[in-house]
């Protein structure tokens, strides 16, 4: 099953047909010590912590992966109003939450 995530409140040619309500994804990581140690290093001539970002998008990646199984766990086609968050939990912890509506839709005019 193919699941649609939007972050728009609906979506163009397709109506709900039911609200299945709120769904997350949630994962907590450490940072990696040696990502960390570059950071550090790197903050001091400027430019992009590739490690950090790479981290960061590995979190968010999971995070959406754990929304997709609950939506569809939930029978969902999609999901609407698709965020993501993020906060520092602890020192050197760090919480990414994917979280929306799960909904099926379908087609306004079949």
């Amino acid at each position: 099953m193919n699941l649609l995530i939007s972050t728009m409140n609906d979506v163009p040619g397709w109506r709900v047909e039911r609200v299945l309500g709120e769904v997350t994804g949630l994962t907590v990581r450490s940072r990696n010590v040696g990502a960390q140690i570059g950071a550090s290093f790197k903050s001091m001539v400027g430019g992009e912590l590739r490690g950090l970002t790479q981290q960061l998008q590995e979190s968010r990646d999971q995070a959406l992966a754990r929304l997709v199984e609950g939506a569809q766990a939930r029978g969902a086609n999609a999901v609407l109003a698709m965020r993501f968050d993020s906060n520092e939990v602890g020192n050197g912890y760090q919480e990414v939450v994917a979280y929306g509506t799960a909904v099926v839709i379908v087609p306004a005019n079949p």
